[in-house]
């Protein structure tokens, strides 16, 4: 199958919105976008016939559901619809493998900025070799736009950043080529980000002043910026902000995020004792950053 722009639908309004995110990056990659429901058949053989033919409606009713929304506001969408059977996060990778990039649902918490993120998404996250992207329930075209004078959100006002956290102690090329190409499409500024922290070592009384030495933030930023040299190279167009900053980095890359259109971070595949998860920075970027949230694996 032809690449393309997959998003999961399953008649939530998160999935929904999802759905929308995606028809927009699939018109600005020039691909088509795959609207994907998985199902599953009932445990019970005796409630299978009636239960599957219920569960198989609502499903091509999510589908077209989530269509309709997509051409109310991307008539220009490419689209196929595709019902798949099987567990759900096994199914989404399985068709994910065809995409370049796969789009989820998860609900926004109320009260404070943050997703809710459900057992399907988490397991695709945590196994994924492409791409995902994460979006709210409620993101629009608009949040991704800077905001005019009078505060009144217009295209011409132009994309809002794509934020790239680069874990320098193992980065990835993955993501940063994933968010330098982000910014490329939106003609958006890239802000990539490092945090570091002071290491806690067992030093003797005559070695604390190692651990601030006034040159440490200097040495992080020169590592940063070759981090980044090559794609700068390669994306001689695109305006590039590269910090660092002394903190812990769930909490660098949520402020930095606040705003944003786009936050990229990475996430390296390797089997753990319990299986596939995802590591801390990730996890706190996909429970408690607002913006859409693009997790790029990475070996």
């Amino acid at each position: 199958m032809l690449a393309s722009v997959m998003a999961g639908v399953d008649g939530s309004a998160e999935s929904l919105a999802a759905a929308e995110w995606a028809a927009r990056e699939a018109l600005r990659r020039g691909l088509p976008l795959r609207l994907v429901h998985a199902w599953d058949r009932p445990s019970h053989p005796a409630e299978e016939e009636s239960e599957s033919a219920v569960r198989r409606h609502l499903a091509r009713s999510s589908l077209r559901q989530a269509q309709d929304r997509v051409l109310a506001v991307c008539p220009d969408a490419r689209l196929v619809n595709e019902l798949v059977e099987g567990p759900a996060v096994a199914e989404l990778l399985k068709v994910a493998e065809e995409s370049e990039l796969l789009v989820l649902g998860s609900r926004g918490l109320s009260g404070f900025t943050g997703f809710l993120v459900g057992s399907v998404a988490q397991g695709v996250v945590a196994r994924a070799t492409r791409p995902v992207v994460l979006v709210r329930g409620g993101e629009t075209a608009a949040d991704e736009l800077l905001p005019t004078d009078d505060n009144r959100v217009g295209r011409r006002t132009g994309y809002r950043d794509v934020v790239l956290a680069v874990d320098l102690d193992a980065p990835g090329d993955a993501e940063i080529e994933f968010a330098f190409e982000a910014a490329r499409l939106r003609g958006a500024r890239l802000h990539a980000v490092h945090a570091w922290q002071t290491p806690v070592l067992g030093l003797g009384p005559g070695e604390v002043d190692l651990l601030n030495d006034p040159h440490r933030a200097e040495e992080w930023q020169n590592l940063l910026n070759g981090a980044l040299r090559l794609w700068r190279d390669k994306y001689p167009d695109i305006e590039v902000v590269a910090t660092v900053t002394k903190e812990r980095p769930q909490t660098a890359l949520i402020r930095a995020a606040s705003g944003a259109c786009l936050l990229v971070v990475g996430h390296r595949i390797a089997e753990r004792p319990l299986g596939r998860r995802t590591g801390p920075v990730t996890h706190a970027a996909v429970q408690h950053v607002d913006c859409p949230v693009a997790v790029v694996s990475h070996v």
